[in-house]
């Protein structure tokens, strides 16, 4: 017989007599863990998150919250944004970030509208407004892109100088005025319904589809995964970084295009202060959501609810006549919030 580090009698041939662990216990808070930094978990705090806010509306506002024209005003609203944060969750995941989407917007507003593509689109046909805010939205992107990858500037330099440019721009091509559609059949089409919905909210779940299927189910969002975690591992694995970064910038100047079109849409008009402070509400909702703002990890249905929640937020504020700047202090700490919480479940996993 011979006596076992633990104090415990066991023989030369005999098993060895474990004492009682907490591993069990460990697995399980592991295994919560786990659950709770998936997906499933996310999208599920989401769903709760939105729920409460519902409730927080229809309490303090009554009718006027749960109202069938309020839902479709929510819809409406959600659908601008949300199509601006689709792009947004693309360049986030790469590593990157995008200040400009609000100037981007606003410059894309403003050129559809001039009298000139107005008249071009009144002897041809809408589509030239179509085409128009799309090809601005990607040049600004694609500008963004080149100075990023190309120029060696950092994403918050560039794109907040495209903050400044593209509004200025816009400012100029405008005279600072609002211009108003007149093209017959355009608003039609994006502020019209199917099965009871507006177009807009249809084309937020377009846009919202294929950006799932673009990076869940394709090369290149595993490339975009693969740049936002390690860009030189990526180069390594032959991935060219520096022009996948460009496609992702043109990716929301695209994104952007389209949220002017519906912007111009719902408001008739064409204006440089479109998509003030957009910029603010497409990267909290894409953080809140669950991407990771440092890269590497990125999720549409996630942005999908963050949307829906700081869109349901406003809408609560406004009924309640909150101000404007209590909106945003929310805002701001919600995105610090989410931030940390990231940063604690990362280095959770790490030590885990």
């Amino acid at each position: 017989m011979t006596e076992s580090p633990t104090g415990l009698s066991k023989s030369s041939g005999g098993p060895v007599v474990q004492p009682e662990s907490s591993g069990p216990k460990r697995r399980d808070g592991n295994a919560a863990l786990a659950v709770m930094r998936s997906s499933v978990g996310r999208n599920a705090g989401l769903v709760v998150a939105l729920a409460l806010l519902c409730a927080i509306g229809a309490i303090t506002a009554g009718e006027r919250f749960t109202n069938v024209d309020n839902a479709m005003t929510i819809l409406r609203l959600a659908a601008t944004i949300g199509v601006v944060s689709i792009g947004m969750t693309f360049v986030i995941t790469g590593g990157g970030i995008d200040l400009s989407v609000g100037a981007i917007l606003a410059l894309s507003s403003v050129w559809c509208t001039t009298l000139a593509t107005q008249q071009m689109a009144q002897d041809t046909h809408w589509i030239a407004m179509v085409g128009t805010a799309l090809a601005v939205g990607a040049g600004c992107g694609l500008v963004n892109g080149l100075l990023i990858a190309y120029g060696g500037v950092v994403p918050f330099i560039a794109t907040l100088a495209m903050l400044a440019s593209a509004r200025g721009l816009a400012e100029v091509i405008s005279n600072r005025k609002t211009q108003i559609v007149t093209v017959e059949g355009f608003e039609e089409f994006f502020d019209g319904k199917v099965l009871g919905l507006p177009m807009q909210v249809w084309l937020f779940v377009l846009v919202a589809a294929v950006g799932w299927i673009l990076l869940n189910r394709t090369t290149f969002g595993r490339r975009t995964l693969a740049v936002g975690g390690n860009p030189e591992a990526a180069r390594l694995a032959g991935i060219n970084v520096k022009r996948h970064t460009v496609m992702l910038y043109v990716l929301v100047g695209l994104c952007c295009g389209a949220a002017a079109l519906m912007l111009v849409a719902r408001t008739t008009t064409g204006s440089s202060t479109h998509g003030q402070l957009y910029e603010l509400d497409a990267i909290a909702a894409v953080v809140i959501g669950g991407t990771l703002l440092s890269g590497g990890r990125g999720t549409i249905v996630g942005t999908v609810f963050g949307v829906l929640i700081f869109t349901t937020l406003t809408n609560v504020f406004t009924l309640n006549n909150r101000s404007i700047s209590e909106q945003s202090l929310l805002k701001g700490a919600v995105i610090v919030v989410a931030v940390l919480l990231q940063q604690r479940f990362a280095s959770r996993s790490n030590t885990s």
